[in-house]
């Protein structure tokens, strides 16, 4: 049995300017940091002469062709794997839609197995590019590039998205005592809900393709806050990166009025009165996690409970994907 392991993710800035629509005209900057929250992927040879497909359904198929879930039929195909005695599971640490990355990691996570399983060896960021040529390319989905790299490299990690479609990748550069700091004073609560990232992100993918004025503007700015967010943490501004990252939220805001709805607005605002120096939906919005820089996490963790938002918490991994058997 071959098991895959990948971490999830949380944006730290910059989130919006690694869609293909957007860096493409004027390259794309974002950090992003992988959590200890994963994806599995198991696959087996079984002695039955069929595939057998298993998510939050369970697939019985005779070829690679018939299989209905697109990213494994898609995955399978770009790695030439057409036995059919097959068994593949995933499970996820966490439920999709909720902002984590979670589709990009599915992804990266299964064809990391798949290549085991052919005996390949493949880069880091080669695995994020077929990724992202399954999801993009193939399948023709809105989405960024972020997920996929930071779930294939882990850690801290700055990802720059050049016009002509490379991506370079480089470990931010903190002292331990900030590096300490952030994990401890960075929580994440869960909305309760969840939601398509795709038909939100469609909306932002249109307007830029469009060169729409207000669109490209907004993301010009959170690039560029995207790169003092990366100075902040360098420097050990922990106070600073907070209020950047509210800012980076107000901005946000204004690329959809899906992004979010008036339970989030009121859960953010009480956070900020209650110890939050700032914050910001993770992922495309719409629901899924909030996440805050505080200096006060017993008074915002309290203030949380009080409105039902549960906590997870989390350290971040530096392994990326892995093969754990």
């Amino acid at each position: 049995m071959i098991i895959a392991r990948i971490p999830l993710r949380i944006s730290l800035g910059g989130g919006g300017t690694d869609l293909p629509s957007f860096y493409a005209n004027h390259g794309g900057l974002l950090i992003a940091a992988a959590i200890d929250k994963y994806v599995y992927i198991t696959i087996h040879q079984t002695f039955i002469d069929e595939m057998i497909i298993k998510y939050s359904q369970m697939e019985r198929v005779a070829s690679v062709d018939q299989i209905k879930h697109p990213i494994i039929r898609e995955a399978l195909s770009l790695t030439d794997i057409a036995e059919t005695n097959l068994e593949i599971t995933s499970m996820a640490d966490i439920p999709a839609g909720t902002g984590l990355g979670s589709s990009g990691s599915f992804t990266t996570a299964l064809l990391k197995a798949l290549h085991h399983y052919r005996k390949n060896l493949v880069h880091p960021r080669e695995l994020a590019e077929q990724a992202c040529h399954i999801e993009i390319d193939r399948l023709n989905e809105p989405i960024g590039k972020q997920d996929q790299y930071i779930a294939s490299y882990g850690g801290i990690t700055c990802f720059e998205f050049h016009p002509e479609g490379d991506v370079t990748a480089w470990p931010i550069n903190i002292s331990g005592e900030t590096f300490y700091n952030l994990e401890d004073n960075l929580l994440l609560f869960f909305t309760g809900y969840s939601r398509s990232a795709s038909s939100i992100l469609k909306e932002q993918d249109e307007k830029s393709r469009n060169d729409d004025k207000g669109m490209v503007e907004n993301l010009h700015y959170v690039k560029e806050l995207g790169y003092r967010i990366c100075e902040a943490l360098e420097t050990g501004e922990l106070h600073t990166f907070g209020n950047l990252m509210n800012e980076h939220w107000q901005h946000k805001k204004e690329r959809s009025g899906k992004m979010s709805n008036n339970a989030i607005d009121g859960w953010y605002d009480l956070a900020l009165k209650n110890g939050a120096i700032g914050g910001k939906l993770i992922g495309a919005g719409g629901g899924g996690f909030l996440m805050f820089y505080t200096e006060e996490k017993t008074k915002l963790r309290h203030a949380m409970r009080q409105v039902g938002l549960t906590e997870v918490r989390f350290k971040f991994d530096f392994e990326g994907t892995k093969i754990v058997v």
